[in-house]
């Protein structure tokens, strides 16, 4: 009897002990389920924050149904990503995002869906500007970020539509910084942010974020053999984009000041004949160029033609080529002057050129 009731005793305080502790082990329980990093709350924050902005681009061609027939279809090239720039509408994504489509259309996260205007392209940049005519609460922009102020290490959050699997985050550092690309023009893309956060097709045209959810470059390219996602990843710096975007806006184009001379003489042209720099092929009257002094192709009295100027250096910097030169020249603005130093007849020679205006006369 007396063993029967010391195992009643025990038992009775075991109930009573499971009693007053299953409260804390709940809680705790709930507590370390719900628990979340610093750094974790900080992506979560960033997505909510940001995912609205993000839009799913349908590019759709119109092609014919047969060979012999009239009939017409619309027919999906491809599809990627953007983000709502400002509530007017405006969408930004990557220029070969669009390429070739006879219609665009714009997906909202919402799942509305909203045929788009182009604006403007800039294939050396790989950025083309859309519109679309959503109401104003359907339209919410990012934040802009400063590209310069990145630092390799920091953390950045990809959000885009990889494979057409829409709303889609991933998150990285910034790899390097200072890269060069190569634009859908072959033309070179600088200062571009490398990243190891997962870029896939669908996701060209998406923001790259910080972590406090600015704009800090738009994922435009990847490096893999296999052509998906091998941890290399390239974005325009946003410091690009904020320059570029109101030129589509305003001009439909990116608009570079300019000096007035002919380029028709190409790269390949000039490396066959062992010329270093950017030979002229003419030199456009009452142009910059021309008013400094600078002359295109000559023909002598035998009617022998003979090289004029040869460009090799803007404002100390070294021109080998003709995106040499341009990238150059897009540094500065129109009145802006700049010294170019030329090779002609084996001499160089300096010029101070005062940059024009696209279209003046």
């Amino acid at each position: 009897m007396k063993i029967k009731s010391g195992i009643t005793v025990v038992f009775f305080f075991l109930c009573a002990a499971v009693s007053f502790l299953l409260p804390a082990v709940n809680a705790f329980s709930a507590s370390y389920l719900s628990f979340q990093t610093e750094d974790e709350a900080n992506t979560i924050e960033i997505f909510k924050s940001a995912s609205p902005s993000v839009v799913y681009v349908t590019n759709n061609a119109y092609r014919r149904t047969g060979i012999y027939s009239l009939n017409v279809q619309e027919i999906p090239q491809g599809t990627g990503t953007g983000f709502i720039w400002n509530d007017s509408g405006l969408i930004v994504t990557n220029a070969h995002v669009i390429q070739g489509a006879d219609r665009v259309t714009i997906t909202l996260q919402d799942q509305s869906h909203w045929e788009a205007e182009l604006i403007g392209i800039a294939p050396d940049k790989d950025l083309a500007l859309l519109k679309i005519n959503a109401p104003q609460e359907l339209l919410q922009s990012l934040p802009l970020g400063d590209s310069n102020q990145l630092e390799v290490g920091r953390k950045v959050i990809a959000i885009g539509n990889p494979f057409g699997l829409d709303t889609t985050l991933t998150v990285g550092v910034v790899s390097a910084l200072g890269r060069e690309i190569n634009s859908m023009t072959k033309r070179t893309i600088k200062e571009v942010i490398q990243t190891d956060a997962a870029i896939n097709p669908g996701n060209s045209g998406g923001p790259l974020l910080n972590s406090m959810g600015q704009l800090v470059g738009v994922n435009t390219q990847i490096v893999s053999p296999s052509g998906a996602y091998a941890g290399i990843g390239f974005a325009i710096p946003v410091n690009t984009v904020k320059k570029i975007i109101p030129q589509l806006e305003k001009y439909g184009v990116e608009v570079r000041p300019v000096i007035g001379v002919d380029l028709s003489l190409t790269d390949n042209w000039a490396r066959q004949r062992g010329i270093q720099g950017v030979p002229l092929y003419r030199v456009y009257e009452n142009m910059p160029a021309s008013d400094a002094g600078m002359i295109g192709l000559q023909r002598n009295k035998n009617g022998e033609i003979f090289l004029g100027d040869v460009i090799i250096e803007i404002n100390g910097k070294e021109i080998i080529n003709q995106d040499d030169l341009l990238n150059e020249i897009e540094q500065y603005q129109p009145g802006e002057s700049v010294k170019i130093i030329t090779r002609r007849n084996q001499q160089n020679l300096e010029f101070d050129v005062v940059l024009a205006s696209p279209g003046s006369d």
